[in-house]
């Protein structure tokens, strides 16, 4: 006799959503703080540099499992060189918002997924570097990679590049799902999105329509899961989401991710 087969895990991940809030909540922060229980403190503020504001945790601290992928702390990013203001390769993220990631990511882990961040708090130095590099001439390499439609010159004006950046107020962060059944080269593989991270471009508007039913069903997959813990998404980039009820939503720090503190720039600046 032939059996059904079982349910994919898309398919039970997408059941376990419609669950009653209050059960979902219940179950997600069981499977958080249980890992967390021995971790030498919650937040990890017993390690926090001189310098790094009130309020503000080492997002690996507070929850171990999350892969961490500071793409601006190397070269391994559209300007091509480390950027100003990432001293240290630490991921910095308020407390509210971490707590919120780490919701994400119990909820993830019994369907072998999990989160993996490229970036969280930015110093204003760093959206500083970006707004410098826009007025340096084309670089061909980086150019293919990460804007092969459109000139630096065009990246303020399109959206990708401001002179403020939500993330320098602490609750804003990139990243995307990654899966620990597949792996690669011994890390989880990235579930596939059609673009990478930081593809500036309207392939990376998560609308997209040239996307394939994966990249679509991946895309839908992140948002969905964010937006249920409180974040809000860009719609020029499926990679970008922000806390809505932020902790400083009127603040942009300045502080180097190493720690040392910087002036401020408040909103009215």
């Amino acid at each position: 006799m032939n059996l059904p087969s079982p349910p994919s895990r898309w398919f039970c991940f997408r059941a376990a959503l419609e669950l009653p809030s209050w059960l979902r909540l219940g179950v997600a922060t069981l499977l958080l703080f249980l890992p967390l229980w021995n971790t030498g403190g919650l937040f990890g503020e017993s390690t926090r540099p001189a310098g790094i504001p009130d309020g503000f945790v080492d997002l690996k601290k507070v929850v171990p499992e999350i892969q961490i992928d500071l793409k601006y702390v190397t070269a391994e990013n559209f300007t091509g060189e480390p950027v100003d203001g990432y001293t240290a390769n630490r991921c910095w993220i308020t407390r509210q918002a971490a707590l919120k990631l780490a919701l994400v990511q119990a909820e993830l882990r019994p369907y072998s997924l999990g989160l993996k961040v490229f970036d969280a708090y930015r110093p204003q130095s760093a959206v500083d570097h970006f707004v410098r590099w826009t007025m340096e001439p084309n670089q061909v390499a980086q150019q293919q990679t990460y804007h092969p439609g459109l000139l630096k010159t065009e990246l303020i004006e399109k959206g990708y590049i401001s002179d403020r950046s939500g993330h320098s107020r602490g609750s804003t962060v990139d990243l995307t799902i990654v899966d620990h059944a597949d792996l690669h080269q011994g890390a989880p593989r990235e579930l596939d999105m059609g673009t990478p991270f930081d593809f500036f471009g309207p392939q990376s508007a998560g609308a997209y329509p040239g996307l394939s039913v994966q990249q679509r069903s991946n895309r839908l997959l992140l948002k969905t899961i964010m937006e249920r813990h409180g974040f809000k998404g860009y719609s020029k980039e499926w990679w970008h989401f922000r806390l809505e009820n932020e902790r400083y939503p009127e603040t942009f720090f300045n502080f180097p991710t190493g720690g040392t503190a910087l002036p401020q720039r408040s909103k009215q600046d």
